[in-house]
């Protein structure tokens, strides 16, 4: 649906992506209100936002006085999206100033906020600007974490402007839920792991990583604190995501682990191996060497059957989703595996014949240890993301 969205525009470098920000909102249907620092002026003018946005722009809350913008922008928004936030207009929001009318319109809104920093990597790392997120985050606003990348000149690190299309995600989801998942720990896996058989060569699956992007994206936007365990995925980071990067099973039995201690949702979307090669040859197999001697495998941990056994102890997670796709999706063959898996919730997804590996779209059915059995029908994986966490939610409460 429609809504009114206020884009505050911070004074950096990063502000002209907000143009493709503001237009991917516009383009939605939204009513976009375009409110920039004076100084963002600097980098693009006042005619750009308004023949973008269609709406009269102004910095200051002297501008059409009888009308109080300064506090009705922020009572009749919808959304706040501010991007870039810079380091100066995330420490004068975290302090509560209103020295101009963003910040004022900070003040004033009732809806959610959500902030997009872009800064040096410095800047984004010191304490000072650390102590001003985490204060936005705990008073419910969402704070994206930068991406890294080319900063201005030859910098590079963590500071860098998510992509606007990540922003706009982050965004849609604001204003299509509401923030169910604050301040929970969520833990996803992505991807398809390898298990080389030489420096060339692996056993691995066709997983590309798009539905566990999806899911942590999709908790985000739903108030999550989330990190994405990701296993040989060619995709940008999510925006707001903490990602480690793996390769083989072990691997990613390593990192899950130690993410889910501290963690209250894990949900195991990867493709794992079962087995992997005995032996890592240290060298490329050679086809003139003849035939190679029988690769002989050994199973690879059961990394979600392990995470249950784990919590048994240490109480953590308290939500275990396991993710299955399968050839035989009989609810015999699911129930079966829900039990000897010992997780809460397992998702199973057909695979084969154009769904689920590599595609933009999936379905499923989703077995509950309460003997449900909810039918996902076949959409985007971002609808049958927030599908699932609609279910952990409804399990939480």
């Amino acid at each position: 649906m429609p809504a009114r969205v206020v884009l505050g525009v911070g004074a950096g470098i990063a502000a002209y992506k907000a143009c493709e920000l503001l237009r991917l909102l516009t383009e939605s249907g939204h009513e976009v209100r375009v409110v920039p620092t004076p100084d963002a002026l600097r980098f693009v003018g006042e005619a750009t936002w308004a023949a973008l946005s269609g709406q009269p722009v102004a910095t200051q809350p002297w501008t059409d006085v009888p009308n109080v913008p300064h506090v009705r922008l922020g009572q009749e928004a919808e959304l706040v999206v501010v991007a870039p936030a810079t380091a100066d207009l995330l420490a004068r929001a975290a302090a509560g100033m209103a020295g101009d009318l963003l910040t004022a319109t900070l003040l004033t809104a009732r809806c959610p906020v959500l902030y997009a920093p872009a800064m040096h990597t410095e800047m984004w790392q010191h304490p000072a600007t650390q102590a001003n997120v985490a204060l936005l985050r705990a008073r419910g606003a969402t704070v994206l974490d930068p991406a890294v990348g080319r900063l201005t000149g030859k910098d590079t690190g963590p500071g860098r402007l998510p992509e606007p299309a990540e922003i706009f995600a982050v965004a849609t989801r604001l204003l299509d839920h509401e923030e169910d998942l604050a301040g929970r720990r969520v833990v996803v896996s992505a991807g398809g792991t390898r298990e080389e058989i030489d420096p060339v060569r692996f056993i691995g699956n066709w997983s590309s990583g798009r539905q566990g992007y999806a899911l942590a994206r999709t908790a985000v936007a739903r108030g999550a604190e989330v990190t994405l365990v990701a296993a040989n995925v060619s995709l940008p980071d999510p925006a707001g995501v903490k990602v480690v990067s793996v390769v083989s099973a072990r691997q990613l039995l390593d990192a899950v682990t130690e993410a889910a201690s501290s963690a209250d949702i894990v949900v195991m979307a990867a493709a794992v191996a079962d087995y992997r090669p005995e032996t890592r040859h240290p060298g490329k197999l050679k086809k003139d060497a003849g035939p190679p001697e029988p690769i002989r495998l050994v199973e690879n941990p059961d990394i979600l059957a392990t995470l249950a056994r784990n919590r048994q102890t240490t109480g953590r997670p308290a939500v275990l989703v396991g993710f299955a796709a399968e050839t035989d999706t009989s609810p015999e063959q699911a129930t079966a595996k829900l039990v000897r898996k010992g997780c809460d919730l397992l998702v199973v997804n057909p695979v084969g014949d154009g769904l689920g590996f590599g595609t933009a779209d999936n379905e499923a059915v989703v077995y509950g240890v309460d003997g449900s059995a909810t039918e996902i029908p076949r959409g985007s994986k971002e609808t049958l993301a927030d599908a699932v966490w609609d279910l952990v939610v409804a399990g939480q409460t």
